[in-house]
C-alpha cells in the first residue's frame, strides 16, 4: 500500500511510525514543511486520564515520554492575587519539541525518513497514491482541497503563546483585572526549567490596549509587566508569539475519495481542556487499526475509522467548545467571589460536576460547602 502523510506534527509522525511497524512492506512517505527542530510555541499539556490511553495502547512509546514528562497533582486559580487551590487535578507537561524529537526517533526507528522542508502545494502530484492522509494542522491544504463539508469559525479571545523559565509547581490559572482591562494567563511546567506561559484577553482588552498596533516585542513586555507577580520577575521568552484567535473547525466527513483527515485538520479542541494532542494521536491509532483490520478494502477502513471515533470526538470538542465558551466570558465570570468562581472554572466543560468533585477534589469541595456554596451559582 501506498500512503503520503502530509504533516510532521504528532499525528502525522505517529500514525507513520504505527502503520510501518506492524507492515513494513507499506510505502509511506511523510512531508512536513518545516525543519524538524521547527514548531510553534512550548509546552504541551496531558490530563492524566488522557494519558491513559497511550499506556493501553503504546505502553513502549509512553515509556519513551515518562523521563521527558513533568507530573503534578493539583491546579491553582489565582483570581485578582488571591490562590484557590483545588486538589486532585492531575496532569502532565511536555516540550513540544521534545514530543516531536520522540516521535521523530519512534518513526525513524521503522524506516520512516520523513521530507522535513517540503511544502505540499496541491495534491495533484499524488496521483498514483493508495491513501493521502491530512495530519497539516489547521489550514490544511488536504482539506481544502477536497470536500469534507468543513465549518470554520474562531472564538473572539486572543491569545500569545510564552514561555518563561519560572518555573510553576502545579497547573495555574491566573485572572487579573486592571485598568486596561481583563488578561488571564494559562501556565505550567514542560520540562525542569522551563513553563508554558499563554497569555488571553478579550476582545474588549485586546482593543483598549492597542495590541493590534504594537509590535512582538511591545506586546511581549506589557504582558509580562501585567504578569510580573505572577512570574516573580521572571521573563517572557517569545517564539512567534503573535495573537491569534482560536478555531472552531468542524467537518461533516472525515475522508473523501482517498483523502482522509486526523487531528487538528479534522477537529480543533480548545487547548483550555489540555486534549489537543491526545485528539491527535487518538485519531492516529484509530486509522492505523482500521487500515490493518480491512488492508485490501480502503474505503471500509476508512468508514470503520470515522465509525469508530467520530462519537469520542465530537464529546470531546463538545466540552472544549463549553470550555472556550467559558473564557469568552471570563470577565463577567471574575465578579464572583473566589470560591464561586472557581467552581465555575472547573465545572465549565460540562464534564465535572459536584458529585464527582467530592471525589476527585475532596478538599476544595469542603472548601466550597463550609461557606455556604453547595449549589452552583447561575452562570453566564
Amino acid at each position: 500500500m501506498r500512503i503520503k502523510i502530509i504533516g510532521g506534527g504528532s499525528a502525522g509522525l505517529y500514525l507513520a511510525f504505527l502503520l510501518k511497524r506492524r507492515r513494513p512492506d507499506y510505502e509511506i512517505e511523510l512531508f512536513e514543511q518545516n525543519q524538524a527542530d521547527t514548531t510553534f510555541g512550548f509546552g504541551i499539556a496531558f490530563s492524566e486520564r488522557a494519558l491513559e490511553f497511550l499506556k493501553r495502547a503504546d505502553p513502549e512509546t509512553y515509556a519513551a515520554m515518562a523521563p521527558s514528562l513533568e507530573n503534578w497533582s493539583d491546579g491553582i486559580i489565582v483570581l485578582n492575587g488571591e490562590p484557590i487551590r483545588i486538589d486532585g487535578i492531575g496532569y502532565a507537561g511536555i516540550g513540544r519539541l521534545r514530543l516531536l524529537e520522540i516521535l521523530q526517533a519512534r518513526a525513524q526507528a521503522v524506516g520512516i525518513v520523513p521530507r522535513f522542508g517540503s511544502r505540499v502545494e496541491t495534491l495533484e502530484d499524488f496521483g498514483d497514491t493508495d491513501l493521502i492522509v491530512g495530519a497539516d494542522g489547521a489550514n490544511s491544504i488536504v482539506r481544502k482541497g477536497r470536500d469534507f463539508g468543513t465549518t470554520l469559525e474562531h472564538f473572539t479571545n486572543r491569545f500569545a503563546w510564552y514561555g518563561t523559565p519560572k518555573r510553576f509547581e502545579a497547573l495555574g490559572h491566573s485572572f487579573i483585572e486592571t485598568p486596561q482591562g481583563h488578561f488571564n494567563a494559562h501556565h505550567h511546567r514542560h520540562a525542569p526549567g522551563m513553563s508554558t506561559f499563554v497569555v488571553e484577553v478579550n476582545e474588549a482588552t485586546f482593543n483598549a490596549c492597542g495590541f493590534a498596533r504594537m509590535s512582538l516585542e511591545e506586546a511581549q513586555a506589557m504582558c509580562a509587566k501585567i504578569f510580573a507577580g505572577t512570574l516573580g520577575g521572571a521573563p517572557l521568552i517569545s517564539n512567534n508569539s503573535i495573537w491569534r484567535q482560536f478555531p472552531k473547525l468542524s467537518t461533516q466527513r472525515w475522508s473523501s475519495g482517498n483523502c482522509v483527515l486526523i487531528g487538528d485538520a479534522l477537529h480543533s479542541a480548545h487547548f483550555s481542556i489540555g486534549s489537543g494532542t491526545r485528539l491527535a494521536m487518538e485519531d492516529a491509532i484509530a486509522l492505523a487499526n482500521a487500515i490493518l483490520q480491512h488492508p485490501s478494502d480502503l474505503p471500509a477502513a476508512l468508514i470503520a475509522y470515522e465509525a469508530a471515533r467520530k462519537p469520542v470526538v465530537e464529546k470531546l470538542v463538545q466540552a472544549a467548545n463549553a470550555s472556550a465558551e467559558w473564557y469568552e466570558h471570563f470577565a463577567e465570570h471574575m465578579r464572583s467571589p473566589p470560591l464561586d468562581f472557581a467552581y465555575s472554572y472547573i465545572t465549565r466543560s460540562g464534564r465535572i460536576d459536584l458529585e464527582r468533585l467530592r471525589t476527585t477534589s475532596p478538599e476544595f469541595v469542603a472548601a466550597y460547602q463550609a461557606r455556604g456554596s453547595t449549589k452552583p451559582r447561575s452562570q453566564v
